[in-house]
């Protein structure tokens, strides 16, 4: 049958399939009678809807087995569509046919089409409406299997994806759906067993008796007591005229009861809103048509509103974002498919901000803004952006809200809504606090002052929610200023001032300041420590390589970030166990934030490279020497014979002499 496992592995099992004729897979579903005549895109799962299934092997459609052959080599002889109903696990449809009066054409010469319910489909009908059928064979029961034919040989290739055939019932049309899957639907009837030729056409056995469909997506609402008051919703958002226009969607269709498990205040708040009312309703469209019978697993859809669902089944449920909440499902329409919903999909778009937090993991800060009084920012019409840290910030309980807290919450807020896509480096973001904070972009993170965005945004009604990793820290004046307001760092304030370097740390700029602290100092050998303090050059030079012309934050700093100092030296920047180290030294304090810089506290005074101790005193080297010991190193891999040649070339000579005079030998 030609059949691949996933990955493009074979199953031991596969290998004799496929080396067999005219051998089709079925997938059973374990504890059920339902069985999935299936192909190479979806047999592979060996799951369907979270269920285990069960691989067995048949006879593809008009071939049989013969004694001692592989497979089943031989082809039946074909037979009329009445004949090869009986064939094909449809002998109820056979039986109404000969009932109905319909034998004699489907015995007769023509072209048709049968999609044939199968015999657990009839069986599966309530009683009254097997009865009504029945009992009224001249008229009814004729009608309803001439709208399973249609007047043409059509075999699976031919059934596209949301094409429609004119039925043999008033050429009232049929609904096809081929799904990337594999899957084939007519009117959301699954397909079970395609492509059975007969002389006068082709049998398709499906899962249920098919109806005849009239009505639109609109007029299923229009009709249906239990969607009342998402008519009037409908109405009011003025999406009657796309839910009765030529198209294929799904409407998830919130039930009334949907609408009144939503507390009160939120259901009349987004109802009185035409823009939110509007995103709620198209939140609840998916741009295709969807039937239950094609959905095997978990897949994700698109909404009319732009965003997305997850839809999947788990047993005989559907379910949407993992929710076993459909009611009703495969409500045919002319334009679509309708599935009755027990629970209203609110959609971000519709939520205040309070709502996006408090359904977040940043739920404890909409407690902390709440107990700060600070609610109607959250709740109302006023566009900002909640920067917002996540719940872990507050593991340990939640500060106590005073009027420095107040201001610095205030200062979690910003004018104006945001999206952090739009966000570039530099940018200067005003905050409900007067305050302004600076937007960083780095190769792996983006940082708004030391705090740095955890999470997608969340786009609300009026404002937009960024999840942070810690609590932001608005900068408080200039790196002298800040250096001077903490007595940790009077020994380094004390040191710029005598090298002449205060000027350049109050100016505006983008420093990053790896401040030694007293203790640091006290670590220096006094003799060293006097030195330094007294020579004004050497103490400008040493400073200078604790200051890059660039500002990052701790956020930005991966397995190592290298920076150029202001004495031209490089730094280097790491992280490790969580703790940051500059030049292999640990940092003391992060994120120390100025309105021109940040500032790192370490307990080392750093040494550029050549204020290190070198090993051959203060003479500088011969770059030609050292290419020459290098050399040296690698000859020892290399024979004697191509030694003493290379030994004996001009320039090895010239450098040779060179490394006598200059180390007494080698």
């Amino acid at each position: 049958s030609g059949l691949a496992t996933q990955g493009g592995l074979q199953d031991p099992l596969l290998l004799v399939v496929t080396c067999s004729p005219n051998v089709c897979a079925v997938q059973k579903l374990i504890g059920t009678n339902r069985k999935y005549f299936t192909n190479c895109k979806q047999w592979y799962q060996r799951k369907i809807c979270g269920k285990s299934t069960v691989i067995s092997y048949e006879c593809c459609p008009g071939y049989e087995k013969v004694p001692g052959e592989k497979g089943c080599p031989a082809a039946l002889p074909l037979s009329n569509i009445y004949e090869t109903l009986g064939v094909v696990g449809s002998a109820t449809t056979q039986l109404y046919s000969d009932r109905s009066n319909l034998r004699p054409e489907i015995e007769g010469p023509g072209s048709f089409t049968i999609f044939a319910p199968s015999n657990e489909a009839w069986a599966s009908l309530p009683a009254e409406t097997l009865d009504s059928l029945v009992s009224n064979v001249n008229i009814e029961l004729l009608n309803a299997l001439r709208y399973h034919m249609v007047n043409k040989r059509v075999l699976t290739d031919d059934l596209k994806h949301g094409t429609t055939l004119n039925s043999m019932y008033q050429d009232l049309p049929i609904q096809i759906h081929h799904y990337p899957n594999g899957i084939v639907t007519v009117n959301c009837a699954r397909l079970l067993k395609a492509d059975h030729h007969a002389t006068n056409g082709v049998v398709h056995v499906i899962d249920k008796v098919i109806s005849t469909t009239t009505n639109s997506i609109q007029q299923v609402i229009e009709t249906e007591e239990s969607l009342e008051t998402l008519r009037a919703a409908v109405a009011a958002s003025d999406l009657n005229s796309l839910l009765e226009s030529e198209g294929q969607y799904t409407l998830l269709a919130p039930t009334n009861e949907a609408f009144e498990k939503i507390p009160r205040e939120t259901l009349n708040r987004i109802l009185g809103d035409p823009e939110a009312l509007r995103d709620l309703l198209n939140h609840h469209i998916l741009k295709s048509a969807m039937c239950a019978e094609a959905i095997i697993a978990g897949l994700t859809m698109e909404t009319l509103e732009g965003t997305t669902l997850d839809v999947g089944c788990s047993g005989e449920e559907l379910t949407l974002n993992g929710k076993a909440i459909i009611a009703n499902k495969d409500v045919l329409a002319t334009n679509g498919v309708v599935h009755f919903v027990n629970e209203l999909l609110i959609p971000d778009s519709a939520k205040t901000l309070f709502e996006l937090a408090q359904e977040s993991e940043v739920s404890k800060s909409t407690d902390f803004f709440r107990q700060a009084g600070l609610s109607s920012h959250l709740t109302g019409s006023e566009q900002v952006t909640l920067l917002a840290p996540v719940n872990d910030v507050f593991k340990d309980g939640l500060p106590v809200v005073d009027s420095n807290m107040k201001n610095l919450l205030l200062n979690h807020i910003v004018r104006d809504q945001l999206s952090s896509k739009y966000l570039y480096h530099g940018q200067k973001l005003q905050t409900l606090g007067d305050k302004e904070l600076r937007v960083f972009v780095y190769r792996n993170n983006l940082c708004i002052e030391n705090a740095c965005i955890a999470a997608h945004d969340k786009r609300g009604r009026f404002g937009t929610l960024f999840i942070l990793d810690k609590m932001l820290t608005p900068p408080s004046g200039s790196v002298m200023d800040v250096l001077k307001a903490d007595h940790r760092f009077s020994t380094l304030v004390a040191a710029i001032q005598s090298a002449g370097l205060t000027e350049n740390l109050n100016r505006p700029g983008t420093f990053t300041v790896f401040a030694p602290t007293n203790e640091a100092f006290r670590a220096m050998p006094q003799g060293e420590l006097n030195k330094l303090m007294g020579n004004a050059k050497e103490l400008a030079n040493i400073l200078k390589f604790h200051v890059a012309d660039e500002i990052l934050v701790s956020g930005a700093v991966g397995a190592l970030v290298r920076l150029k100092s202001m004495q031209g030296d490089k730094l280097e920047v790491s992280m490790k166990n969580n703790v940051i180290h500059i030049n292999k030294e640990p940092v003391a304090e992060s994120d120390i934030m100025a309105t021109n810089g940040v500032i790192y506290a370490v307990n080392s005074v750093l040494q550029p490279q050549a204020s290190r101790p070198q090993e051959r005193g203060d003479e500088p080297a011969d770059p030609a020497l050292e290419i020459f010991k290098q050399a040296s190193a690698v000859m020892l891999c290399v024979c004697p014979t191509q030694l003493a040649l290379l030994l004996a070339a001009p320039v090895y000579s010239r450098l040779l002499a060179r490394m006598k005079e200059n180390s007494g030998g080698f």
